[in-house]
């Protein structure tokens, strides 16, 4: 079977997986490292990437190449999204990518990112006659947060708004620890964007909701207070809308040196994890859902599966 290697060129994490594709589709994880390197740092207001988040993500994806070689992958892909999406010097990053790593960089529209996360997602989701069929994803990024409603029978709905946990804390929750007006600042810009959402997406009465990605995937290993992130035990894990309240309570008097002391939180979130958890706590009100799916699996699988699709003629979902 082939073996891929994909890099997700995210605004606050750079994640690569290594996998070998199985004939029906399924992948079996050879390789995986994630490291938060902050390439959207002061992305805004000049929408120009800086030197040293630029400097970080070479650094980063340098070192990953001995291990993609390592792995024997025959194909690998890499996609950047919300701060090089946004980012005016974009053509500058991308050309050092190639340099550094000679490795061509596709820039995910907000939609198409959707699209990607969905195929990771649906791929992670339990077997059998309890598989879950309709429901909404929610993946919160560091510079724009997708939503994707899947309806059993008709093409998925998408919506991108341009708000992730770096935006977020950049513009609202500036402060240590974060002041209340920046709370409410922060809860109604949510809320604006929640508002848009849900009139794209229509009523999501009877609709699971399914999140992804490193917030809430925090968020569950928080929950749990697991002192070592175990993919096993945050993957198809149901968190609670009354785990959420509390986990945002606590979170908000902290200052970011307080926050570190909360097992199960990832070292480098510790600023920016209330954001994020706030953006999960709206959108769970909004939808009236009293808890949330947990998937391990997103977009840098789903990345792996589209490439096996469009290289495999023998690919079928």
């Amino acid at each position: 079977m082939p073996i891929y290697a994909g890099i997700d060129i995210g605004t606050l994490t750079l994640r690569l997986l290594i996998a070998r594709i199985e004939a029906d589709g399924r992948l079996h994880e050879l390789a995986s490292e994630r490291r938060i390197v902050r390439l959207g740092e002061g992305l805004q207001p000049s929408r120009r990437l800086q030197p040293a988040p630029m400097a970080r993500a070479l650094d980063t994806i340098r070192t990953w190449l001995p291990v993609i070689e390592r792995a024997g992958a025959s194909d690998v892909a890499a996609v950047a999204t919300s701060a090089v999406r946004d980012a005016v010097n974009r053509e500058e990053f991308l050309a050092a990518v190639k340099r550094v790593a000679g490795l061509e960089v596709e820039i995910l529209s907000g939609e198409e990112e959707a699209r990607r996360a969905l195929l990771g997602i649906q791929a992670g989701l339990l077997p059998g006659p309890t598989r879950i069929d309709r429901f909404v994803a929610l993946d919160i990024g560091g510079g724009s947060t997708e939503f994707i409603k899947v309806t059993p029978g008709q093409p998925p709905s998408m919506v991108s708004v341009d708000e992730g946990v770096v935006r977020l804390t950049e513009e609202c929750l500036r402060t240590d620890p974060v002041g209340k007006d920046e709370v409410t600042a922060a809860q109604n810009r949510i809320r604006d964007h929640l508002d848009v959402v849900r009139g794209k997406l229509g009523s999501l009465d009877g609709y699971r909701l399914v999140g992804t990605a490193g917030t809430i995937t925090t968020l569950a290993a928080m929950d749990q207070r697991m002192e070592v992130y175990e993919p096993l035990r945050i993957h198809n894990y149901v968190i609670s809308l009354e785990a959420v309240r509390r986990i945002v309570g606590d979170l908000t008097p902290r200052t970011h040196t307080q926050r570190r002391e909360l097992t199960g939180l990832e070292p480098g979130r510790e600023d920016l994890i209330l954001a994020g958890a706030l953006i999960l706590l709206e959108s769970m009100e909004r939808f009236g859902v009293a808890d949330c799916l947990v998937s391990d699996y997103g977009l840098r699988e789903g990345l792996l599966i589209d490439r096996w699709q469009k290289t495999d003629c023998r690919a079928v979902l």
